[in-house]
């Protein structure tokens, strides 16, 4: 201690001094707050140094991959234990300028339907980081009850961050206690502004180059909601079109590259081995297998003439698909493809054609190959597969008879937006013969899916928690 006493005036001024620069630095500060679920065990840190929060994604009965960002480039030390256990295992990586200060960690030996937290921390100095959880997937031959949720389109039409209240559909999601959570595509809307105000600012521009499309997932992860749902609750994410730009198709997108790295960097994604790789598959215990399609970056343009040459899928991915399919033990068999089957989606002048599966009224799309799928999934028996997806802006539940036996072969469940201009449902194109149980616009929503061995429902919920519709699907067996 000094021996030399402040007048009570200096004292006073000091204090003053101290206040008003720490209303400044609170003034300048991010609104976000730590990526912390509501309860949650850990206590509240600053993320500073984080401050995109941390997720986890595609998390299976014996691995999970972790995403973090930093603010700098940093030597991170990230450690994962099972809940009650004091001991954790740990490894350290670097975050460089070159990936956007992001890194993905694959954590491997996980004990199945096990609840895990973690912690990620920088190396240097005072140790500064973020804590999560996620729970394995059951394991294959383990029959459990799973909620999983899944919806699409964040941020579109200026439909943003808005300044205080962000994305509050996250805190909703968060509410039903999902398993995980599918977020197909869009999950960022490269080619529409965010004007501030309303909106928090940091998007108010079209993204045409890498470093765009990354300022694009940053501002995304910033939101204080969406950090709630990310660091209790596993995710698995595809893109659509909007990662890139409006309908686009890969081989002849020359922005794709760009978008899909931002893509890769800024979500916990499965590396497979093949470096661009998107589509996938997850095991929940015997009652479900979700199959995740990437409808993007193989698709030949939507201006084609439909045929047996078309593709939404390309020739490996559609091999694939049927195979995994076959092979799967699961009762229930849960395909998700960004864009719905039956429901016609125009597109611009710039990019014509029909978006989605269905054969538009000018005979493109992507019909025959989708036809092609289905008679394969007769051809081999393959029972109670249920198609999620998202895209149109409107939620939808239909069953399909493709054969016309009336006998139900397949259903369909659409939902979405989760944040961005709602739309009127359309009639679907009738070729697979579809009946529609629920079509409803002009709302928020996200779809609910309660697997268990006995049945599996659907619902639709709306941004307040509202269940909109609901349908219980009991599976088929023996011979279809």
């Amino acid at each position: 201690m000094s021996q030399y006493a402040e007048p009570v005036s200096m004292i006073a001024m000091s204090r003053l001094a101290v206040l008003l620069f720490a209303a400044f630095a609170l003034a300048c500060t991010p609104s976000y707050k730590p990526g912390l679920p509501p309860g949650s065990p850990f206590a509240d840190q600053s993320t500073l140094a984080f401050p995109q929060s941390a997720a986890t994604g595609d998390v299976s009965d014996h691995d999970a991959w972790l995403w973090f960002r930093t603010n700098a480039e940093e030597d991170v030390r990230v450690s994962w234990n099972p809940d009650g256990r004091i001991d954790a295992a740990s490894t350290t990586v670097h975050t460089s300028r070159a990936q956007d200060f992001t890194a993905t960690v694959h954590l491997d030996g996980l004990s199945p339907a096990t609840r895990y937290r973690y912690r990620v921390e920088v190396v240097r100095g005072a140790p500064t980081g973020v804590d999560g959880q996620f729970t394995t997937a059951p394991a294959p031959n383990a029959s459990t009850n799973e909620v999983f949720l899944w919806s699409a389109d964040i941020g579109g039409q200026q439909r943003c961050r808005r300044d205080q209240a962000g994305y509050p559909i996250f805190d909703v999601m968060l509410k039903s206690e999902p398993a995980f959570v599918l977020l197909l595509g869009d999950l960022i809307y490269s080619d529409d502004r965010c004007p501030s105000p309303p909106n928090a600012p940091g998007a108010d521009f079209v993204a045409t180059r890498l470093d765009e499309y990354r300022a694009k997932h940053r501002y995304q992860h910033e939101d204080a909601a969406l950090q709630r749902l990310l660091s209790a609750v596993p995710v698995s994410v595809m893109w659509d079109d909007h990662e890139v730009r409006n309908n686009f198709a890969g081989p002849v997108e020359p922005l794709m590259p760009a978008g899909r790295q931002a893509l890769f960097e800024f979500w916990p994604i499965a590396r497979t081995g093949e470096p661009t790789r998107l589509y996938r598959t997850i095991r929940r215990g015997a009652n479900l297998q979700v199959f995740i399609l990437d409808t993007r970056q193989y698709r030949h343009p939507n201006s084609e003439k439909d045929g047996p040459q078309k593709s939404m899928l390309g020739p490996a991915q559609r091999a694939w698909l049927l195979e995994e399919l076959r092979r799967s033990t699961a009762t229930w068999k849960v395909v998700a493809s960004s864009v719905p089957l039956a429901n016609p989606k125009g597109g611009t002048l710039q990019l014509p054609g029909n978006d989605s599966w269905a054969m538009g009224n000018d005979g493109t799309g992507f019909h025959h190959e989708l036809r092609s799928i289905i008679d394969a999934l007769r051809e081999h028996r393959i029972q109670n597969v249920v198609w999620l997806a998202g895209d149109v802006h409107y939620a939808q539940v239909a069953t399909f008879d493709p054969d016309g036996d009336g006998e139900i072969d397949f259903y369909e469940a659409v939902a979405g937006p989760l944040s961005a201009a709602p739309a009127k449902p359309l009639p679907q194109q009738p070729a697979l013969h579809p009946s529609t149980l629920y079509a409803e616009g002009g709302f928020l929503n996200f779809g609910r899916a309660t697997v268990t061995p006995e049945s599996l429902r659907l619902e639709i919920v709306d941004e307040q928690g509202v269940v909109r519709f609901t349908h219980t699907i009991q599976p088929r067996v023996g011979k279809p």
